[in-house]
């Protein structure tokens, strides 16, 4: 490779320069202090693990194994995997390394990298940040998680303007079992879905068994009224749907009470990673911005395959795309060389107020310090900061 190409990276990574990166930053240690106000405990967990653990959602989620970087570990010679998502570690923890009886709350920060990127103009390395909670099936266990994961994105002034999109995998579940669909069927109805293909829904659905019923989940899917009203009663009163559908109902009406200016909406047909989750989802969307701010949901039995079954629920998000077009200016104070003892004082006390001070080095003059926006002179015996 030529010297000119060596400099190259790869698609889907970049660097993140100190304008932006003090953003990033400051955004990563309010957030993880935020989380542990609310009691969630940090967590770190390795850059790699064996490809079992890693893979412990594969069977229900085959997009995290396509998007799992997989290696082979010259110690042991049994296959590595790259995290692609943090959620599985955490749960591998709460299941054997640190079980709780109990609720047990989490938090995480870290990089995960992607084989491809997850979106359109996204990074396959995200610096993911998340909150889980295991141990809790109530209700109140997703309005608290959905509750910190907005006052979050409040704390991170994302407060005006965003849009909560609540669902539940629990309503086209049961209804599929109650209806009897084989496998390729599910299939076809969740694309139909996800595409918001209404004509082809309403024809595939004709000779349907409750082919009506799957008709109005996707025509009624973001209204639980007219969806109520336009069921058939033997799917009204199946227990498993009720048990969904009244979930749905309870949580947006008590978020709605926590937050009363917050636009919140339905779509009980937004069924990404359907096979993962197990019942409430929820994601956050901001103006101007495709993907969502944040996203989570219900995933009961994750530590299963670890031996420890347990209720959890959580969200994450990625600091990067919270942080896109966000830059700060560091001010960086310069002061002279030397070892004058009120100059190095004035040094220190500077420093402890959170200023950035670097002192000149060798013959260097303040203009080959290329951030600096102020320096240190002395003035009647006093060395004060002042704009350069």
């Amino acid at each position: 490779m030529p010297i000119s190409e060596t400099w190259l990276l790869p698609d889907g990574v970049a660097d993140v320069l100190p304008e932006q990166a003090q953003v990033i930053e400051t955004l990563r240690r309010d957030a993880l202090d935020f989380l542990a106000s609310r009691g969630y405990q940090l967590v770190y967990t390795p850059f790699i693990e064996y490809i079992e653990s890693l893979s412990s959602l594969s069977e229900s989620n085959q997009d995290l194994d396509l998007a799992t970087f997989k290696v082979i570990d010259q110690l042991s010679g049994r296959l590595l995997g790259v995290r692609a998502d943090m959620t599985p570690q955490v749960a591998r923890i709460d299941a054997h390394v640190h079980p709780v009886h109990g609720v047990a709350r989490y938090c995480y920060a870290g990089t995960v990298l992607h084989t491809k990127p997850q979106g359109f103009n996204t990074t396959r390395a995200p610096l993911q940040l998340g909150a889980e909670l295991f141990g809790s099936d109530s209700i109140d266990a997703d309005v608290e998680m959905i509750d910190v994961m907005l006052g979050l994105l409040k704390k991170a002034d994302f407060a005006q303007g965003i849009h909560l999109d609540l669902g539940h995998v629990g309503l086209f579940r049961s209804l599929v079992k109650h209806a009897g669909l084989n496998k390729a069927t599910e299939r076809h109805l969740s694309d139909l879905y996800q595409r918001k293909a209404l004509p082809e829904l309403a024809e595939f659905t004709q000779d349907l068994n409750f082919g009506q019923d799957f008709y109005a989940l996707g025509r009624y899917a973001s209204d639980l009224e007219q969806l109520q009203a336009h069921l058939s009663a033997e799917i009204v009163q199946d227990s498993a749907f009720k048990h969904a559908f009244d979930a749905l109902s309870s949580t947006k009406a008590a978020i709605q009470a926590r937050w009363p200016e917050l636009h919140i909406g339905i779509d009980v047909v937004e069924l990404r990673s359907y096979h993962y989750h197990t019942g409430l989802m929820y994601a956050v969307y901001a103006p101007n911005r495709a993907a969502p701010l944040a996203q989570g949901g219900r995933y009961d039995g994750i530590g299963e395959h670890f031996g420890r079954a347990r209720p959890a629920t959580g969200f994450s998000c990625d600091l990067y795309a919270l942080s896109a077009g966000q830059y700060q200016q560091v001010k960086v104070v310069v002061a002279p060389k030397g070892n004058d003892a009120a100059l190095l004082a004035a040094i220190e006390s500077s420093r402890n107020e959170g200023l950035s001070v670097v002192q000149l080095l060798g013959d260097d003059e303040i203009a080959s310090v290329v951030a600096a926006t102020h320096h240190m002179v002395l003035v009647d015996g006093q060395w004060q900061v002042q704009p350069i």
